[in-house]
């Protein structure tokens, strides 16, 4: 278990104060200007030795992607855009960042754009974070008057603004090609790639995007060292993550723990486990909506990390579980969520505009059990239909849980459309 003196978020639940003063004294803001006169190379190298990678979800090693950035520049500005969407279903991680500690968050921008060379960042937050956007707008305010960021941030010579976007609400700005055409002021629809946005991104010019967490948790790594980071997990997983936990348990949370602790263990320490004991859980979603579902019998010797739920042929995603007891209709869980996704779609791909829509109407007549057993298998391959081909990864978001589903509930689904042949259906909870 973490200790608490290894914690990165010292005021993740509110119980201090979110202000500068009360950021400083937690330690934060600490020598911010010798961290930035090691230079870029440094910074990128220790970000890079600390294993560290990008917390919303896919796991690009984040130095990595710092170092795409061009070293001299053509003349373009640079900027650093965080991303602040949000909008996963069953993630609610990056918020209590936002919400508490945002000086953990403007600081990491801070360093983060000057190893890239960025001139600004730009926050897109999430349309419905509105009190989010209000403590986040709170605290830029108090580090400008305080000079630690605009002209001469932190005495470092390097000039730095930070600016604060709201979305309107949309799950597709959360790919980040689609926040850039929404910070444009354009439609939130995915570009192609290449070009990637570290050679043509924001306006044309080299950005980097990275998620609240990946940037929040810089500044700390730098100042206890990449070896301290890397100390925790497993390798290749290293460092410590936020975890968050909602469902079946009896006290859904948001924690700090290090990488690679066990499924169990999360759930039991900290989510006060399952709701009617553990041997009432039916399955788990381990990272968010998008993540194939884990059954019961998986979880026991799951290990939450990103090689950890590869092997179980689901996603790490963004860490954040959504538990479901016994009572759960799982099939009208993944049906919600392909609803979701349907809702969501931008549109531009025909395999998700469609695909989505498709798979959510077969979704809909399985719940009721009116389907045909043969479309079980249909439907699954609807999904690998669908599942990469497209421009950005919400058609593969919308086709992993209903595969997941169909991999390890398949009897269920029979037995639903048997009962339903047979009259049976008065016993089953489907309505």
């Amino acid at each position: 278990m973490l200790k608490d003196q290894d914690r990165i978020f010292t005021n993740i639940y509110g119980m201090h104060d979110r202000s500068l003063k009360g950021a400083m004294a937690r330690g934060h803001w600490d020598g911010t200007a010798a961290i930035l006169a090691n230079g870029r190379d440094w910074i990128i190298e220790q970000v890079k030795a600390s294993g560290l990678r990008g917390r919303g979800g896919a796991g690009f090693p984040t130095g990595l992607k710092w170092s795409f950035m061009p070293k001299q520049s053509d003349g373009r500005p640079a900027f650093l855009v965080i991303n602040a969407d949000e909008s996963e279903p069953g993630t609610c991680k990056d918020r209590e960042i936002m919400r508490h500690d945002p000086h953990t968050l403007i600081e990491g921008a801070l360093i983060a754009g000057v190893a890239m060379g960025a001139c600004a960042a730009y926050i897109y937050i999430r349309g419905e974070y509105v009190r989010e956007k209000e403590a986040l707008q709170a605290a830029i305010d108090e580090c400008y008057d305080a000079g630690l960021i605009g002209k001469n941030a932190c005495k470092s010579g390097h000039d730095f603004n930070v600016y604060l976007a709201h979305g309107a609400g949309a799950y597709i700005c959360g790919e980040e090609t689609a926040l850039l055409e929404s910070l444009e002021g354009k439609k939130g629809m995915p570009r192609m790639k290449p070009p990637f946005p570290a050679g043509s991104g924001l306006y044309g010019c080299p950005t980097t995007v990275n998620n609240v967490e990946s940037i929040a948790v810089v500044p700390t790594i730098l100042r206890r060292g990449a070896d301290w980071y890397a100390s925790f997990g497993r390798p290749n997983n290293t460092g410590v993550k936020l975890f968050a936990m909602s469902g079946h348990v009896n006290t859904p949370c948001v924690i700090e723990e290090s990488m690679s602790i066990s499924m169990k263990e999360l759930i039991e320490k900290h989510g006060g486990g399952v709701r009617g004991g553990w041997s009432n859980l039916k399955a788990v979603i381990p990272g968010g909506a998008s993540c194939p579902v884990i059954p019961a019998h998986q979880c026991d010797d799951a290990i939450m990390d990103y090689d950890g739920m590869r092997e179980l042929k689901s996603s790490f995603g963004t860490a954040c579980l959504i538990v479901m007891d016994q009572q759960t209709d799982v099939i009208k869980a993944i049906w919600r969520l392909a609803k979701f996704f349907k809702h969501e779609s931008c549109g531009q791909c025909t395999p998700c505009r469609e695909g989505t829509a498709w798979m959510m109407r077969v979704m809909d007549r399985l719940v009721r059990g009116e389907a045909e057993i043969e479309e079980i298998d249909m439907l699954f391959d609807v999904t690998k239909q669908v599942e990469g081909h497209t421009i950005c990864a919400l058609g593969d978001a919308a086709a992993w849980p209903i595969q997941g589903l169909i991999r390890h509930y398949r009897e269920e689904i029979e037995d639903r459309i048997k009962a339903r042949k047979t009259g049976r259906m008065g016993a089953m909870a489907a309505e």
